[in-house]
C-alpha cells in the first residue's frame, strides 16, 4: 500500500502548498502519461546548475574539469538513488503493475529520477529560490566532504585514457572467478593491456572494484604517474 505524500513534509524539510505536484513528481511514466518526467527534466537542469555554483564558490583554485569531475560525482544517478533511499521514496512511487511486480520502487534509475523531480516540482511550487535552497540542503554533507582530491580520475579513466594517448587497444576485463556467497562475494579480474606481456591481477568486494584495482596495478607497471 503507497503511503500517503504528506508523510514526506518532515523528511524533506518542506511542506507542499500544491500537494498534487509531489504526487505527480512521484508517479513514474509506467502509470500512464501523466508522469514525473517533466518535472524530472526540470529538476535535473535546477540540480546540475546549483551544484555546479556551489563547487564554483567552494573552490575558487579549481580547473573546468575538475569542478566537472567533482559534479558528476555528486548528481549521477547512483548518488540520487542513494539519496532516495535515505527520503525512502521507494514506499510513495507510484509505479504501474509491472514495475511493482518487477520491484521498481527499488531501482536506482526510478528513485533517482523521483530525486530530480521532486527538485523540480518544488520549482513549480514556490519558485528556484526555494528549490535551490533544499538542493543545497540535502547535498551540504556531500559538498563538505569534498575536496580537490576527490576529482583525480579513476584508474581504469587513467589507464584508457594513457593508452588512447599512444593509439594503442583498450585494455580488456576478464572476470577469472568469483567466491564467496551471493551477500558477500569476492571478484577476481585480469586487465589485458597490449603494453604489457602479462595480465595484471585485481580483487575486489565488487566486480567494479577489482576492474578498478587491475587497472591500478596497470597503471604501475607502465609506471604512469
Amino acid at each position: 500500500m503507497i503511503r500517503p505524500v504528506t508523510e514526506l513534509y518532515r523528511t524533506l524539510g518542506y511542506t507542499f502548498k500544491d500537494v498534487t505536484l509531489l504526487e505527480l513528481a512521484l508517479t513514474h511514466r509506467s502509470c500512464g502519461k501523466r508522469n514525473n518526467e517533466r518535472l524530472e527534466y526540470l529538476g535535473d537542469s535546477i540540480l546540475n546548475f546549483v551544484i555546479a555554483n556551489a563547487l564554483f564558490h567552494k573552490f575558487p583554485e579549481a580547473k573546468e574539469g575538475e569542478m566537472s569531475r567533482l559534479r558528476a560525482k555528486l548528481v549521477k544517478g547512483e548518488t540520487l538513488a542513494v539519496i532516495g533511499r535515505e527520503w525512502g521514496l521507494g514506499d510513495y512511487l507510484r509505479l504501474g503493475s509491472g514495475e511493482l511486480k518487477s520491484g521498481g520502487y527499488r531501482r536506482d534509475s526510478i528513485l533517482a529520477d523521483a530525486v530530480e523531480a521532486i527538485i523540480g516540482s518544488i520549482h513549480e511550487d514556490v519558485g528556484f529560490d526555494e528549490a535551490a535552497s533544499f538542493v543545497l540542503a540535502h547535498f551540504e554533507k556531500r559538498l563538505d566532504e569534498l575536496d580537490l582530491q576527490t576529482s583525480i580520475k579513476d584508474s581504469k579513466t587513467r589507464l584508457q585514457e594513457f593508452l588512447q594517448s599512444r593509439r594503442k587497444p583498450l585494455p580488456e576485463y576478464q572476470l577469472d572467478k568469483v567466491e564467496g556467497d551471493a551477500h558477500d562475494q569476492t571478484f577476481f579480474i585480469s586487465c589485458n593491456v597490449a603494453l604489457l606481456s602479462t595480465p595484471t591481477k585485481g580483487v575486489g568486494s565488487s566486480r567494479r572494484q577489482a576492474e578498478q584495482e587491475a587497472a591500478k596495478a596497470a597503471l604501475k607497471a607502465l609506471d604512469v604517474k
